[in-house]
Order: C-alpha cells, then structure tokens, then sequence
C-alpha cells in the first residue's frame, strides 16, 4: 500500500495575520505551499502586497480561481443575486470550494492565523482529509507580536489598512461605512464599479445594496458627515498607533466578517 502525500499548506487573504502567519512559519516548514484564492475583486493593495511577500517567501503564491470569478459566478448562477452577511454564496463559492479543489484528496494540513487572543476559530474545513492548525494559539502570540513580526520582516502591513480594517473584495459588504468612504477618495473607480451592481426590484419593492441601509449613491451623498463622526470617535480615544485606531471605531457594533476572507 502506497503512502498518501502529506501536504502543508497556507492560505493567504492579503491581511495580516496570515501574511504574518507565513512568514512566521517559512523556515520551520519548507515544504510550505502557499496559495491565494482570487475573486477577481481584489483591492490593488492587495495584489502589491502579494508580490512583496511572494519576493520575502522565495516561493511561489498560487492563485487560484483563474476562471471561477465573481462576475461570472453572479451572471451566470446566481442570477445577480448579490451575497450577503445573510447570503455569503461569494465566500463559498470563491473562497472555500477552491481551496477544497486545490487540496483535493490528498492529506492536508491547513495552517491557519487565529492568534491566541482572538476567540473564534476561522474556517475549519470538513473534509477528513484537511486539519487545521493553528500555530499563532499554539505559541501563545498576539496581536503585538504579529505586528512585530511584519515590522521586523521589513514587509510592514499593506497599504489599505490606511483607511480599512480588513482584506477582501472592494465591494465587501462587511465594510464600514467610513471604509465605503474611503474606497471613494482612494479608488473612485472601484467606488462607481461597486455602485453599478446595485439595483431596485420595482415588482416587489427590493432594493439590493452593498452597505447596510442605504445605498452607495445615498452614502456618497453624506459621506462628509460619516467622516465628521469617526473624526469626533477618534478623538476621544487613547493615542493608539493608527491601525489600532482604525479597527477601535467600527460603526457597528458586531464583526462578523468571513474570516477565511479577511484573515
């Protein structure tokens, strides 16, 4: 009986943890594969940011979903039935099916970047086939430690976290609403791109929008307001490094973003 191949592999969504996860992990695993499932609706930053850490690595981050896009996925089987927190048909289809095709059936360990003092724990895939690890909990790191890992590394954080608290899609629709914001003033182009997928079922009085609420027209509209409020939150914090800053005045009051997406 012929032995089934072990393969390690990692998973990179274009965020810290994980980019931090991989490096943390590159020369205790070199047989590491590293891969990224791209939905065709990735933010440049994210695409830069691959390319740097690909550099660091020495090796190869697979992309995966060459063909399996959003657009074509919405067009052609979903009808333009746009996902929701409450339809997430995207993170299935463009996230976890092509890892689960990418392992296929050969035995799996799947390194994941919960940190020790995060509570949750990502996603955990049920194939018998794929284990996940978690190699952030099992050495007791932080969120200060991951950022000293990037910092020390030279690489630091991608550049979107300027003015967003997570990777994904441009359109993501767990974003804030001061993050719609800031998607208009730095990439005006994806910001019109997002609004055209929009739409009003006048038949059953529907609409479809990305931003809980309100559509991306009616959020543009006060977009000077959103900005007046997270300035006033803002000020009433602590002096904190700005990216600690920016994840301390979400809107909302829950987070519940696909961590396969955003990790």
């Amino acid at each position: 009986m012929i032995d089934k191949k072990i393969r390690h592999v990692l998973g990179l969504s274009g965020g810290k943890d994980s980019s931090a996860l991989a490096i943390f992990m590159r020369d205790k695993v070199p047989q590491m594969e590293y891969f990224f499932t791209d939905t065709g609706a990735e933010l440049p930053e994210t695409y830069e940011y691959l390319d740097k850490l690909e550099a660091y690595l020495g090796k190869p981050i697979t992309r995966i979903n060459a063909t399996r896009t959003f657009d074509h996925l919405l067009k052609n089987q979903y009808n333009n039935f746009l996902p929701s927190p409450n339809t997430r048909w995207c993170t299935r289809e463009l996230k976890i099916k092509p890892f689960e095709e990418f392992a296929g059936d050969d035995i799996v360990v799947s390194y994941v970047g919960i940190r020790a003092d995060e509570d949750r724990e990502g996603y955990v895939s049920t194939k018998p086939n794929i284990k996940a690890v978690f190699p952030f909990k099992e050495a007791g790191l932080v969120y200060a430690d991951i950022m000293r890992i990037l910092n020390d590394s030279g690489l630091g954080i991608p550049a979107y976290y300027e003015w967003r608290s997570r990777s994904g899609c441009y359109f993501c629709f767990f974003q804030r609403k001061s993050e719609w914001v800031g998607l208009k003033e730095r990439h005006p182009d994806l910001f019109e791109a997002a609004k055209h997928y929009e739409k009003f079922d006048a038949e059953t009085d529907t609409r479809y929008t990305w931003s809980q609420g309100e559509s991306l027209d009616e959020l543009e509209a006060r977009s000077e307001e959103i900005k007046r409020n997270v300035n006033q939150k803002s000020q009433s914090l602590p002096v904190k490094s700005w990216q600690v800053t920016l994840a301390s005045i979400a809107e909302e009051e829950t987070d519940e973003s696909c961590l396969i997406c955003s990790l």
